[in-house]
């Protein structure tokens, strides 16, 4: 259900170049945005990142608001959209 909720979001349109926080993102928290974008959670984010769990949780956190979105689906949906997923 959720992936084809996230599908109906990808097929849109996409918007003009990707969000303006976008640009605030440090390089770990694009790694940790492009695997949100692949489904990841946040155990599974950590050991693939060599990150602990609540490092990854912080990172979440950052991006999130500097995307400017309340949460994960949201951020995904940006993340594909905008070509940040990668």
């Amino acid at each position: 259900m959720v992936s084809r909720l996230v599908q109906s979001y990808v097929e849109r349109p996409a918007p003009v170049g990707a969000p303006a926080g976008a640009a605030e993102l440090t390089p770990r928290e694009r790694d940790v945005l492009r695997a949100l974008a692949r489904g990841l959670s946040n155990a599974e984010i950590g050991a693939e990142l060599f990150l602990a769990e609540t490092t990854v949780k912080t990172h979440v956190t950052r991006v999130l608001l500097k995307l400017g979105v309340r949460d994960r689906v949201q951020a995904v949906v940006v993340a594909h959209t905008s070509g940040l997923a990668g």
